[in-house]
C-alpha cells in the first residue's frame, strides 16, 4: 500500500469512529446503551444490512464466485419470505411487549428456564461467529502489513471492542449509515475498474464466464448433498433467515431501535428487497475477477504464505505446467473472441479443468509440506486483486470498505451479546434492583468480556472451506433449534415450558451430531438443511413430550 492509500484508509475509519463517539456522547443509561427506540425506517434498514454485511461478505464472497460462480446467491432466496413472515407475526409481539431482547418473550410464554437456555444457545453461537468476523479483517491486515496473524486478531478485536464500549447501540446505529455509504461507493468503483481493465468487452466477458459455468445462479436439482440449490434456498434458507432475523439478538436489536412498529417493518422489508441484488452484485464482481485473471498470471495459491514453497521441486514442476496452460489459454481466448467457436470453447474448458487440477495438487502439496499454511485460498482472491491491480487511493478505499464492514458487524454482535447477558442473565437472575448506573457499568463490562471471548475464538479460528460459509455453518448448528422454540411459542399454545426445555436438551446434540456425521461423510446432508430439521424436530419432540407429560399427570 502506498502513502495515499494509508491516508484514505485512516481518514475514512477515523471519521466513522469520531462521528460515532460524537453522536453517542449522551449515552448515560443502560437502556440507551443497549437500544433506544429512536431510528427511522431507512436507518433501521441500513443498520440491518450493515450488521449482516460483515467484512466476510466483501472479503470472501468474490472469492466464492471466482471459484464456484453465482450459485451462492441462491442462499438468499428465502430472505424476502422470512421478512414478510416476521413483519406480520413476530414484530407486533415484540413491540407490544416493549422488550429489549427476543428472549424476554419466552419467559412469559414458557418460564425462566427456557428463556435462559435459549439465550445461552444464542450466546454460544454468536460468540463463535463474532470470532470469525474479527478473523476476516485480520487476514487482510496480516497480508498487507506482513504482521503475525494472531497479533493482528488481537489488535483488530481490541479496537472493535473499545469502539463498542464507547456508545453501545447508539454508536453502532449512528455509524452504520456512513459505513454502508463507504461500502456502496467502494464496491461500485471496484466493479467499474474491473470492467475497464478487462481485455474482453462486457458482452464477451459475460458469454465467456457463462460458458465456463460461472453464471449458473439457479440449480433445480433436489439433492441433500448439494449445498446451494433452489430447494435448499427456499426451505433451508427461509428457516435460517427466520431464525437469524427473528431470534438472533444482533438483528432483533437493530429493528427494535425503530421509532415504531411501522418503521421497524419498513426497515426489515427494505433489507428483504435489497439484500439479494447486493449479494448478486458482489458475486458478479468475483466472476469478473475470474475473467480478468484469464489474462493475468496469478499465483498457484492466492495465500501469500504459500510462496514459501516456490523453491520446492514439485511446486516448480506444477508452476511450469500452469505457465504453459495459462499462455495457451490466453491465445485460445483471443481466437475464441473473433468467432465464438464452440470447438475453441471446448478446448478452453479442458484447459480450465487442467488448471483446477493443478491448483488442487498445489493445495495437497501445501498440506503435506507446510501444514501450518492455510491451503484454502478463496478468501485471498479479492484482496490479491485489490492490492495488485487497482490504482493508488482506491486500494485504501476498498480496504476501508472491508474494515468498515468488520467494525459494523462485530460491534453489533458484541453489543447484542452484552445486551442478552445483561437483560436475560445478569439483571433477571442476579441483580434485579440495582441502580441504573450499575446496569450501565455492567453492560460495558460484559461488552469487554465478550470482546475478549471473540478475540480468543478469532485467534483459534480456521478458514473452514471459506469464511462466509463458516459463519453460516456455525449459525445453522443452533438456529434451527432456537427457531423451533419461538415457533412453539407462537404457533403451539398447548405445548408448555417443560416439554420445550427438554426438547432443546435433546434436539441440539442431535443437530450437532448430524453435522459432524456429514463432515465425516457418514451421511450426505449439507448444513442449510440443519435449519428446517432442527426446527421441525423441536416441534415434533416437544409435542411428543407434552403428550407424555399430560398422560403421566392423568
Amino acid at each position: 500500500m502506498k502513502n495515499l492509500d494509508w491516508l484514505v484508509l485512516i481518514f475514512v475509519l477515523l471519521f466513522i469512529v469520531i462521528y460515532g463517539i460524537y453522536k453517542s456522547k449522551k449515552v448515560k443509561t443502560s437502556e440507551s446503551f443497549l437500544g433506544g427506540k429512536t431510528n427511522p425506517w431507512w436507518m433501521v434498514g441500513l443498520s440491518i444490512m450493515a450488521t449482516q454485511a460483515s467484512a466476510i461478505t466483501f472479503l470472501s464472497t468474490p472469492g466464492q464466485a471466482y471459484h464456484d460462480g453465482l450459485g451462492f446467491v441462491q442462499f438468499y432466496f428465502g430472505l424476502p419470505i422470512a421478512m414478510v413472515i416476521l413483519c406480520v407475526w413476530v414484530l407486533p409481539k415484540f413491540f407490544k411487549m416493549n422488550v429489549l431482547t427476543a428472549y424476554e418473550y419466552l419467559e412469559k410464554r414458557f418460564g425462566l428456564s427456557t428463556r435462559i437456555l435459549t439465550a445461552i444457545l444464542f450466546l454460544i453461537q454468536r460468540g463463535l461467529a463474532a470470532g470469525i468476523t474479527i478473523f476476516a479483517p485480520a487476514i487482510i491486515l496480516s497480508t498487507i502489513l506482513g504482521w503475525n496473524l494472531i497479533l493482528t486478531n488481537i489488535v483488530i478485536g481490541s479496537l472493535v471492542t473499545i469502539y463498542t464500549l464507547v456508545g453501545g447501540t447508539e454508536a453502532v446505529s449512528q455509524t452504520q449509515k456512513q459505513q454502508m455509504f463507504v461500502i456502496f461507493i467502494g464496491m461500485f468503483l471496484a466493479f467499474f475498474l474491473i470492467v475497464q481493465k478487462l481485455p474482453l468487452d462486457l458482452n464477451d466477458a459475460l458469454l465467456y464466464s457463462g460458458k465456463m459455468g460461472k453464471l449458473n445462479a439457479v440449480s433445480f436439482e433436489f439433492n441433500l448433498n448439494n449445498r446451494y440449490n433452489i430447494w435448499s434456498a427456499f426451505l433451508g434458507g427461509t428457516f435460517l433467515f427466520l431464525s437469524y432475523f427473528g431470534t438472533d439478538q444482533s438483528q432483533v436489536q437493530r429493528y427494535l431501535t425503530g421509532k415504531s412498529l411501522k418503521e421497524a417493518r419498513l426497515g426489515l422489508l427494505f433489507n428483504g428487497l435489497f439484500k439479494i441484488p447486493m449479494q448478486f452484485f458482489i458475486l458478479f464482481i468475483g466472476v469478473m475477477v475470474f475473467v480478468f485473471f484469464q489474462f493475468e498470471k496469478t499465483p498457484l495459491n492466492f495465500n501469500p504464505l504459500s510462496q514459501s514453497l516456490k523453491n520446492n521441486t514439485e511446486y516448480q514442476a506444477l508452476n511450469s505446467d500452469y505457465d504453459q496452460i495459462h499462455e495457451e489459454k490466453k491465445q485460445k481466448i483471443i481466437a475464441w473472441k473473433t468467432d465464438h467457436s464452440e470447438k475453441v470453447m471446448s478446448e478452453l474448458k479442458d484447459l480450465q479443468a487442467k488448471e483446477v487440477v493443478i491448483r488442487e495438487d498445489v493445495k495437497k502439496l501445501i498440506n503435506k509440506e507446510a501444514p501450518d499454511i492455510e491451503s484454502n485460498d478463496k478468501d485471498y482472491v479479492f484482496i490479491y486483486y485489490i492490492l495488485n491491480y487497482l490504482p493508488t487511493g482506491i486500494v485504501g478505499l476498498l480496504i476501508a470498505v472491508i474494515l468498515s464492514a468488520a467494525m459494523s458487524s462485530t460491534s453489533s454482535e458484541l453489543n447484542a451479546l452484552a445486551t442478552t447477558t445483561v437483560v436475560d442473565i445478569y439483571k433477571r437472575n442476579f441483580a434485579p434492583n440495582i441502580s441504573e448506573k450499575k446496569y450501565l457499568n455492567a453492560s460495558r463490562l460484559f461488552t469487554l468480556m465478550w470482546g475478549m471471548v471473540a478475540i480468543f475464538f478469532a485467534v483459534n479460528a480456521s478458514l473452514f472451506e471459506n469464511l462466509i460459509q463458516a459463519v453460516n455453518i456455525i449459525g445453522s448448528l443452533f438456529y434451527g433449534v432456537i427457531l423451533g422454540v419461538f415457533a412453539i411459542a407462537f404457533l403451539f399454545p398447548k405445548i408448555g415450558g417443560k416439554a420445550t426445555m427438554w426438547s432443546i436438551l435433546i434436539v441440539e446434540p442431535v443437530i450437532i451430531l448430524l453435522y459432524f456425521l456429514d463432515v465425516k461423510e457418514v451421511i450426505e446432508l449439507e448444513f442449510l438443511w440443519l435449519n428446517p430439521i432442527g426446527c421441525l424436530l423441536m416441534i415434533g419432540v416437544a409435542s411428543l413430550l407434552e403428550g407424555v407429560m399430560n398422560k403421566v399427570k392423568v
